[in-house]
């Protein structure tokens, strides 16, 4: 078993997601759509972490004032109530104060068990973050894996990551990487693009022959496709 459960550390008023796994040889340190996480090897002392995070505060502060004056327009407010899209579906937000607990899927809605704070709409919105980028990465493996098998196929890796302008890529050698947001999408738009993903591991370009092969295999990919091109500024977290 290579990985557990995500833990939560507060530095100065800075939330950051801590990863033990048995891959780490080092702690190191990544702030991704302004969400801090640090990844440890399992055995790694709690105090240990807390000091490596101390010494970064400022180059971590500054990354994630980056992410702020970049990231799209939102008017969410992270309050109980607002609809969050997974999988072509809406689930309410309901935030309850209390001790850290990663946000849970609980009879429809997205439970979001956050400490009170001034900043707590900032809590909220990466507790959810974090939620779909855990269901994203999940789904859209048990996805690749399904669409592999039929087509014949076997990827290098499938990621999950922040893509500013593609739903998803593919390397020259077979590594997916996947827009972490499109699990916003319904759920067959989501097939529509492990299937494009996949099709370039025959083919990296889109060439006519690249099409008829998307075609094959998902006969009414151009409704999915075309349902991005119109929805695709409404995915937005």
């Amino acid at each position: 078993m290579s990985a557990v459960k995500p833990e939560q550390i507060q530095v100065k008023g800075l939330y950051v997601g801590v990863v033990r796994t048995s891959r780490a040889k080092t702690a190191s340190i990544k702030v991704d759509d302004g969400l801090v996480s640090v990844v440890v090897p399992k055995a790694l002392a709690i105090e240990r972490i807390q000091q490596l995070v101390e010494d970064k505060y400022q180059w971590i502060v500054q990354k994630v004032a980056l992410h702020e004056e970049s990231k799209p327009a939102s008017d969410r407010e992270f309050v109980s109530g607002e609809a969050y899209a997974y999988l072509g579906r809406n689930y309410r937000l309901k935030v309850v104060t209390g001790a850290y607990i990663p946000v849970k899927l609980i009879q429809g809605r997205l439970v979001a068990t956050l400490p009170d704070g001034a900043k707590r709409s900032n809590l909220v919105r990466d507790a959810v973050i974090r939620w779909y980028k855990l269901n994203a990465l999940r789904k859209i493996k048990e996805k690749v894996r399904r669409y592999s098998k039929t087509m014949g196929l076997e990827p290098k890796s499938v990621s999950i990551k922040t893509l500013k302008s593609r739903w998803g890529s593919c390397s020259p050698i077979g590594e997916l990487d996947f827009n972490w947001i499109i699990v916003m999408a319904p759920n067959r738009v989501v097939d529509y693009v492990v299937v494009h993903e996949l099709c370039h591991l025959k083919q990296l370009d889109h060439s006519p022959k690249f099409w008829k092969e998307v075609e094959r295999v998902m006969p009414d990919y151009a409704e999915h496709k075309e349902w991005l091109k119109v929805n695709a500024r409404r995915l937005v977290v």
